[in-house]
């Protein structure tokens, strides 16, 4: 890169950095914070446990958000003066050092304009995540289990707190299913892109004739419901079973019933909990996901309603969103934007932001083209 070429990508994520500024409206960020300090240096805060959480959590994002733009800020205004500095002294190695720089800030800001497209009405809400197997037998339940290690080694990746609140065994390997929030401002809007059938291609290690084989598997992910908005739910129209929760093969990890299953009888919605000791607690976090099922769904059918009445056919791309596949080769492919990689092993560990982020930039893409 000439030291042209250098200037013209300086002033274009200059550009790009003020319009991310201007979205995120740092002068509001700033007064909210100092509104949220006011609140979390309260004596009496965390006599409400939920409310003290709530302003603790948006505090602590607002104020890395605030570091972050302002760190890159920081960045930005340093790399010309090292430019300079090398080109003044001929200094090979340290031209080398802020191009590389340069390439760093690039990337650092294009994520962080990433987040600016996140604008949706449940975009900046936690996430709830269920993982459940498809077709393909013992593969799919291997397959889900594989897809709840690439999200929550994701969610460490990021520093998101996760908590696993039910995972439903198979027999012989794997999982039938997994539900998971991930306790994080904007992991809704972030990995609701995720939402789809994800298809895995290899060689079965379940097969003993090593027979080449295609499994499936399900993720879902809704907003978590705030307390204001819970749709409330009649005792008839739910049953409620206890029972003692187990891990892999049925072995028993808990002495008492305390996982709860809840049914919700005139949708059919099936949710469960097993990851508290208490019963009490349990039905508690079991509740607050059949809320969020509900309305998600509420959400679902009056966005049908919306799209046969604008004759949209957007979603026709189908649900097959992402596939995997280790052999005969090694490649994983978004079918929706066409971004892939040969580095399936990193994928599966979690490295999953080029997709996430390519995914985020095609739906906003989506919604400008429907509008």
């Amino acid at each position: 890169m000439t030291s042209i070429d250098a200037a013209e990508r300086l002033a274009e994520l200059a550009n790009t950095l003020s319009s991310i500024e201007t979205v995120l409206d740092l002068p509001s960020m700033r007064a909210s914070i100092t509104d949220l300090e006011a609140q979390a240096s309260a004596p009496d805060l965390w006599d409400d446990q939920v409310k003290a959480q709530a302003v603790t959590s948006k505090l602590s994002f607002q104020q890395g958000e605030l570091r972050r733009v302002e760190a890159l800020r920081s960045r930005l205004e340093d790399v010309p003066i090292l430019l300079e500095l090398a080109e003044a002294e001929g200094d090979t190695a340290s031209t080398e050092e802020a191009m590389a720089e340069l390439e760093s800030l690039g990337a650092a800001i294009g994520e962080l304009e990433v987040r600016t497209l996140l604008s949706g009405e449940y975009d900046a809400r936690e996430a709830l995540v269920t993982i459940r197997a498809e077709a393909g037998g013992v593969d799919a339940a291997d397959w889900a289990e594989m897809l709840l290690r690439m999200y929550t080694r994701y969610c460490e990746r990021h520093g998101w707190p996760y908590e696993v609140y039910e995972t439903s065994y198979a027999e012989e390997a794997g999982i039938k299913s997994a539900t998971f929030a991930v306790k994080a401002p904007y992991a809704y809007g972030t990995l609701s892109v995720e939402q789809g059938t994800h298809r895995l291609v290899r060689i079965s290690p379940f097969d003993n004739q090593g027979r080449r084989q295609t499994s499936f598997a399900g993720v879902e992910v809704i907003p978590v419901v705030e307390q204001a908005e819970a749709p409330d739910i009649p005792e008839d129209d739910i049953r409620v079973d206890v029972y003692r929760s187990s891990g892999p093969g049925g072995q028993g990890v808990n002495t008492t019933d305390s996982a709860v299953r809840i049914t919700h009888i005139p949708s059919g919605i099936v949710v469960s909990c097993q990851n508290e000791r208490s019963q009490l607690q349990n039905r508690a976090t079991a509740m607050a996901v059949l809320q969020a099922k509900l309305l998600e769904r509420q959400r679902q059918e009056e966005r049908a309603r919306m799209d046969a009445l604008k004759g949209d056919n957007s979603g026709s791309w189908g649900n097959q969103m992402r596939s995997y596949v280790l052999h005969p080769y090694q490649m994983v492919k978004d079918l929706r934007t066409e971004t892939e990689t040969g580095n399936t092993a990193a994928v599966l560990d979690g490295e999953i932001d080029a997709f996430v982020e390519s995914g985020i930039r095609w739906r906003k893409q989506q919604g400008s083209v429907a509008s």
